[in-house]
C-alpha cells in the first residue's frame, strides 16, 4: 500500500490545463473574497465570547498573538499558492508534498474548517437577524431560534428549551442556491458586501472611539480566576485559540485557484491583502469595544450591537445589525464556496466518490457537493451550540496550517529546484515559527475540544481505509492510461 504517493508539479500543471471551471476572477475578486471570508461571525460574535470568558481587555493580546500566527502561515499559503494553482487549497499542497495519506488527513480535517465555520456563522447570523427582527416589533418563537437543548428564561420568566434554528438553517439553504446559480455572481454579491461590512466596521471604530472609557480597559490583563484560561496569561493564549476562529478565511482564497484568471500572480495578493486589511480592522474593533463596555458583559450574540447601545447612538445600532447580517452572508458564501470546491478535488483524485466532481452543464459549478455540503452545514447550524461549532474550527485550521507550514520546509529540500513565483521569506525560520505559534494555539483549546477533533480524525482514517485509498489508486491508474 503506498500510503505517501505524491502528485508531480507537472500533473498538477496538466489538471489546471483541464480545468473545467470558469476563470473569471481578478485579484481585487480574490481580496474580496479572503476580506468577505475573514470577516464574520468572528469578529461581529467571537471578540464577545473571547473578552468575557478569556481575555478581557487583552483580547489585543490574543489577536496580536494569531495575527503573527497567520501571518507566518500565510506567507506559506501564498507560496503554494502560486506553485500550485489548482483548487483544494492545503489538501493539494500536501498531496505535491508529503503524500495522500496526509493530504487526505487535511482534506478531512478542512472540512471542520469550512463546513462547521459555514454552520458557525450561520448561528451568528441568526443571533443578529433574532435582534433585529426584535428591534422592528416581530418576535420570533424562542424555540426556533436555539440550538437543541440549550434553556433560556424569556421576558416573561418562563423558561425555553431550543428545538431547533430556524434562521441559520434557512440562509445556509439560501447561500447554496447562490453557489450553485454561479461563481461570478457570488463573487460580484460577496464584493458589494465586503465593502458594505468593511465601512461599518470602520464608522463602528470612529463612532465609539470618543466614548472610550479607561476603566473599562483597567485592569488590561485580569487575574486569572484558578482555571486555565479564564483570564491571566493562560487567558490571552486560549483568547488566541478562540479569536483564531476570527482570522479563518484567508487561505479559502486558495480553494478558488482554478477559477482564478492568473492564479501564480493574483493568489498571493488575495491571501495576504485580506489578511492585512482584516488585522487592522480587528485590533481597532477590540480596542474601541472592549473600551466602550466592560468585558464581564459581552458575551452575548452581538457584541457591536451591545457596544452601539452603550454609547447612546441608538440610530447606529441597527445599523450594525443590518451590516453585520450582510457581512456574516458574505462569509458563509466563500466558506461554503471553499469546501465545495475541497470536495471537487478529493474527488477528482479518487479520495471521495465521482459524484462530488460533477461540474454543472450551465453553471460550471460543483453543484451536486454544493447541495450536499450546504444540506449538511444547515442540519448542523440547526441543532449546536456556537462555542462548539467555533472551537472545533479553530483546532481544526491551526492543524491545517501547521501542516502546510511544515509542509514547505520539505518542498524546500525535495524540490529545491521548482517554480516558485512567490517565495516564503526566511525559510526555515518563518515556516517554523507559524508551526509553534499555531500549535500553541491549539494547546490553548479546551481538552473535550482534542478530544472531537481525534474522533473526527479516527472517523476520516477509517474512510479513508475502507474507500479512499484503493480508488485513488485506481483513479492514478487511469490517470496513467
Amino acid at each position: 500500500m503506498n500510503l505517501f504517493a505524491k502528485k508531480s508539479l507537472a500533473q498538477l500543471d496538466q489538471e489546471s490545463e483541464r480545468n473545467p471551471l470558469r476563470r473569471s476572477l481578478g485579484r481585487v475578486q480574490l481580496i474580496a473574497l479572503g476580506v468577505g471570508s475573514i470577516i464574520g461571525t468572528g469578529i461581529f460574535v467571537m471578540t464577545g465570547t473571547a473578552a468575557s470568558q478569556n481575555a478581557g481587555p487583552a483580547l489585543v493580546l490574543s489577536m496580536i498573538l494569531t495575527t503573527i500566527g497567520c501571518a507566518f502561515s500565510g506567507l506559506c499559503y501564498a507560496e503554494f499558492a502560486s506553485m500550485v494553482p489548482i483548487a483544494g487549497s492545503a489538501y493539494t499542497y500536501a498531496y505535491a508534498t508529503i503524500g495522500e495519506l496526509i493530504a487526505w488527513i487535511i482534506g478531512w480535517d478542512l472540512i471542520l474548517e469550512y463546513a462547521l465555520s459555514v454552520s458557525t456563522v450561520a448561528v451568528g447570523w441568526s443571533g443578529y437577524f433574532v435582534s433585529f427582527t426584535h428591534d422592528v416589533g416581530i418576535n420570533l418563537p424562542l424555540a426556533l431560534t436555539m440550538p437543541l437543548g440549550k434553556v433560556v428564561t424569556d421576558q416573561s420568566g418562563a423558561t425555553v428549551v431550543g428545538i431547533f434554528n430556524l434562521p441559520a438553517v434557512c440562509i445556509v439553504i439560501f447561500v447554496s442556491a447562490l453557489l450553485i446559480s454561479g461563481i461570478r455572481q457570488s463573487a460580484n454579491a460577496n464584493t458589494v458586501l465586503v465593502f458594505i461590512k468593511a465601512i461599518v466596521l470602520v464608522v463602528f471604530v470612529v463612532a465609539g472611539a470618543s466614548y472610550v472609557q479607561r476603566a473599562n480597559l483597567t485592569p488590561f490583563i485580569p487575574p486569572n480566576t484558578g482555571e486555565f484560561g479564564h483570564f491571566g496569561p493562560s487567558g490571552i493564549l486560549r483568547g488566541a485559540g478562540v479569536m483564531f476562529f476570527a482570522y479563518i478565511g484567508f487561505d479559502a482564497v486558495t480553494t478558488a485557484a482554478q477559477e482564478s484568471k492568473n492564479p501564480q500572480r493574483d493568489m498571493p495578493w488575495g491571501i495576504l491583502g485580506s489578511l492585512a486589511i482584516c488585522t487592522v480592522l480587528y485590533i481597532a474593533v477590540a480596542i474601541v469595544l472592549t473600551g466602550i463596555v466592560h468585558y464581564s458583559k459581552l458575551n452575548v450574540a452581538d457584541p457591536l450591537a451591545v457596544g452601539i447601545d452603550a454609547t447612546g447612538l441608538r440610530w447606529l445600532s441597527p445599523v450594525i445589525k443590518v451590516s453585520a447580517l450582510f457581512g456574516l452572508f458574505s462569509t458563509m458564501l466563500v466558506q461554503l464556496l471553499g469546501q465545495t470546491r475541497i470536495f471537487f478535488s478529493m474527488a477528482r483524485d479518487g479520495l471521495l466518490p465521482r459524484v462530488f466532481g460533477r461540474v454543472h452543464s450551465r453553471y460550471q459549478t460543483p453543484h451536486v457537493s454544493t447541495l450536499v455540503t450546504g444540506t449538511v452545514c444547515a442540519f448542523v447550524a440547526g441543532l449546536t451550540p456556537i462555542e462548539v461549532l467555533g472551537q472545533l474550527v479553530s483546532i481544526g485550521t491551526l492543524l491545517a496550517f501547521v501542516l502546510v507550514c511544515i509542509g514547505i520546509v520539505i518542498l524546500r529540500k525535495t524540490a529545491p529546484n521548482n517554480r516558485r513565483p512567490f517565495r516564503t521569506p526566511w525559510v526555515p525560520l518563518v515556516p517554523i515559527l507559524g508551526a509553534v505559534i499555531c500549535l500553541a494555539q491549539m494547546v490553548g483549546l479546551p481538552g473535550e475540544t482534542w478530544v472531537r477533533l481525534v474522533i473526527w480524525l479516527a472517523l476520516g482514517l477509517a474512510i479513508y481505509f475502507l474507500y479512499g485509498h484503493s480508488h485513488a489508486q485506481a483513479a492514478r491508474v487511469a490517470r496513467r492510461d
